[in-house]
Order: structure tokens, then sequence, then C-alpha cells
């Protein structure tokens, strides 16, 4: 079965990365190599390489490849580079083969970060809005990816840690589910 997925892998950097213009050699690299199968509960190995957000535990999902492609070239990973995954065991894989530190965050209690100065920070999942304790344990310069949604479409976002602040900019729309203990609270309309 590990040449089956070998033969996925290939087929997933081929049709759903590449030409989504994630052009990073060092991560297709990685991404030829990672095996996503490893990620997703026994029985849904068949899933890990479709073009499909695959739950790997209750409410929590693995993106879509062609997203966690795009969201991760957004990104620029560099060996070396310290990094923060949360709720995303598959990025974590993918940044540790590229030559990162990677600090896993996998619990109950996403908002709690485990120390800060993190020059990448990644959510595989869909949050309303990136909670300020994500922002704060961005270095100057550090970035963080993740998918915001308060509707039937997110919208990709990366934020920038530079001296004046944290900006923000919407890179592509993606519709993963939300992460499970972050769903929108419903608003009062008229």
């Amino acid at each position: 079965m590990s040449s089956d997925f070998a033969a996925a892998r290939l087929n997933m950097v081929e049709s759903q990365i590449r030409v989504a213009d994630v052009t990073d050699l060092p991560l297709q690299d990685a991404l030829r190599v990672v095996a996503r199968e490893a990620c997703v509960p026994a029985g849904k190995g068949h899933l890990a390489y479709a073009d499909a957000d695959v739950e790997y535990a209750p409410g929590r999902w693995l993106l879509r490849p062609r997203d966690l492609g795009k969201l991760l070239q957004n990104l620029r990973p560099r060996e070396g580079d310290k990094a923060l995954c949360i709720a995303a065991p598959y990025a974590a894989a993918v940044l540790e083969k590229m030559g990162l530190t990677v600090t896993r965050l996998d619990g109950d209690d996403l908002t709690a970060v485990p120390g800060a100065g993190y020059d990448l920070i990644i959510c595989e999942a869909a949050v309303p809005r990136a909670p300020a304790s994500w922002t704060q344990a961005l270095a100057v310069g550090g970035r963080l990816g993740v998918v915001e949604r308060d509707g039937p479409v997110g919208r990709a976002m990366i934020y920038v840690h530079a001296e004046d602040g944290v900006g923000r900019r919407a890179v592509f729309d993606s519709t993963p589910p939300m992460l499970a203990g972050f769903a929108v609270e419903p608003g009062f309309a008229f």
C-alpha cells in the first residue's frame, strides 16, 4: 500500500498543488515525501490525498492539499524558522521536513499558546477570527496563516507582525470546516 500512497502523493503535488501556483520548490519537495495518510485515522487513509478536508479527530480537520500548499507558500517557511502548528499535524510534518523547529498545539485549549517569538504560525481549520494570543506569539517579522470564516466562504489570511504592529491581508478564498470550539457567535439582526 505504501507505493500506492507514494503515487498518490506525487499525483497530489502535480494535480492539486502545482496547478494552484504553488511554486516554492522546497515546499513541493516536502509535500512529495511527507506521509499525509499518517495524519488521518486508520481506515481514512484513502481520503488523505483527495481534494477534500479530512477529519483527523472530532472537530479537527486537515486542510485540502491545495489550500494548505497555498497557505504555506504565503507564509514563506525557511529552514531554521521557529513554527507553531495549531491543530495542524500535516502542516507540522511538512514544516519539520523543511527544516523548521516545530511546536505542535492540538489540545483542548488552542488559544493557550506555548511560548512566543514564532517566525511562523499556521492553523489547518477555520476560525471566525484569529485569537489575539496567536498574533501576540509572533516574533517581529513573524507570519500567521489561518482561514477566517463567518459564513459559507472563508478567506485565508496572512498576519504579519511588523515593528509598528500586526497587519493582515487576504490571500485566497477557502471553505474548511470550523475548528471545534471556535463556532461563530450568532449575532442579532433586524
